[in-house]
């Protein structure tokens, strides 16, 4: 049957969503292949990236200890060192979302471009939908690891404190630190977002979209909301949900597609909430709904507070309510 497969039971988007992506075969083809292994070298790390960040314990116990004994010197220079190596992590992350910015942007000049329908891109290119799709998940899963992890920002907070103290002291002393004052700015702003991985593909889609100005912006948001209603369709659907491998595939499906919806919502001017969105909402919600709570509560929470227009007087009552039930 290949890797695509007709959704002849659904009419969704004008049939811009009637079809099944393989979200665990799709191979590319010799046209994708140079993106592919861009975006594929990315993908790799982010393997790495999500392990490192699983593990992140923190220096919670050294902290406390140096905070409690401030003219201890040994107290100090253990705490010092136990956050160091953590801040050298915390960089790899900052870092890493600076090549995921680039990967989303080689992705969607590819799957945006003119020359056929955001639809057609995503049926005929599905080995790069596929990799947009991964690139979403793992934006999903790094804000949620990082939003039940307090230790990274009182790590980094520590580490900024004492790197200020120490060029008091020492003008010479960044030189001999993982992070310089300046990328320190930087890593603070980015790790002040409550979903800093999330915040970083709503701005690099909203770059892309301002800098390919010769591109109608419904070739992106059609992209989008083409996404969301395959992913709807395939969650919604039980022939086709059993044709997942792995039961993980129904969660990077969920994932997927909250993460369209809230790129979509950033894209395009009037949202992804108002009564004319190309997303079914009411119905990405309830497809959310009909998911085990404990697993879908972190999606949910992402709509709710890290989208752009919930709030507006455009959204219905009813979005509103099914959100907050």
């Amino acid at each position: 049957m290949g890797n695509l497969i007709k959704v002849l039971t659904r009419d969704i988007d004008n049939n811009a969503g009637n079809f099944f992506l393989d979200f665990e075969n799709a191979k590319p083809t010799e046209a994708e292949r140079r993106v592919w292994e861009e975006v594929n070298e990315v993908l790799t790390e982010a393997v790495s990236v999500l392990q490192d960040l699983q593990s992140y314990s923190g220096a919670g116990e050294a902290i406390r200890q140096a905070i409690q004994h401030p003219n201890d010197e040994r107290v100090q220079e253990s705490a010092w060192a136990a956050v160091v190596p953590l801040v050298g992590k915390l960089k790899k992350f900052y870092e890493f979302s600076l090549k995921l910015e680039d990967a989303l942007q080689g992705l969607l000049e590819f799957l945006t471009s003119s020359r056929c329908s955001p639809t057609q891109h995503l049926e005929q290119e599905q080995a790069l939908a596929r990799q947009f799709a991964e690139i979403l998940h793992f934006t999903l899963r790094f804000d949620e690891l990082k939003m039940t992890n307090p230790a990274i920002q009182n790590d980094f907070s520590y580490y900024r404190r004492t790197l200020s103290r120490m060029r008091i002291i020492n003008q010479t002393a960044e030189e001999h630190n993982e992070v310089d004052n300046e990328l320190a700015n930087r890593m603070s702003l980015f790790y002040a977002n409550a979903t800093p991985m999330l915040k970083t593909l709503s701005d690099a889609t909203t770059k892309f979209v301002s800098k390919h100005a010769e591109l109608p912006v419904e070739n992106t948001t059609d992209c989008l909301s083409t996404m969301a209603s395959v992913c709807k369709v395939m969650l919604e659907t039980p022939e086709y949900r059993t044709r997942f491998a792995s039961e993980d595939t129904v969660l990077f499906c969920l994932r997927v597609m909250v993460g369209v919806i809230i790129l979509y919502d950033y894209v395009h001017p009037a949202g992804a909430f108002v009564k004319s969105s190309k997303i079914d909402m009411k119905g990405c919600i309830k497809v959310l709904r009909y998911q085990p709570p404990n697993s879908v509560e972190g999606l949910l929470n992402a709509l709710r507070y890290t989208t752009k227009h919930l709030n507006d007087e455009t959204t219905s009552k009813q979005i509103k309510n099914m959100l907050q039930a």
